[in-house]
């Protein structure tokens, strides 16, 4: 009985120590004079990663992406993380919803 409970550790030790290494790239965007800098960012297929909003504007923005089921508000100098799952190859559009005329970008991934 003892060594099942070993077998079962190690099982699970095995499943968990490879998911938790995994290395998530993180990705810099920045909403300054209603934009996005940079507005397109490539991302590898398959691989899920972060995006960093960085909010250099005077006022709060909502980094919204429909495609991608994101929304977040991030207030004036703030600096938001979003996590996003692997995507299949293809663009995914994302604005500033309370600025949606110019602050416009593209998630690519190949």
């Amino acid at each position: 009985m003892k060594r099942l409970g070993i077998l079962l550790a190690a099982t699970i030790l095995a499943f968990a120590f490879p998911a938790m290494a995994e290395e998530v790239a993180v990705y810099k965007v920045q909403h300054k004079d209603g934009k996005f800098e940079p507005s397109t960012i490539e991302v590898p297929a398959g691989k899920r990663f972060k995006l960093e909003v960085v909010n250099a504007g005077p006022g709060a923005i909502e980094f919204e992406s429909k495609p991608l089921k994101q929304e977040k508000v991030i207030a004036a100098g703030a600096t938001a993380t979003v996590t996003i799952n692997a995507l299949k190859p293809g663009s995914y559009k994302f604005v500033d919803e309370y600025h949606e005329a110019t602050a416009k970008g593209t998630i690519v991934a190949k």
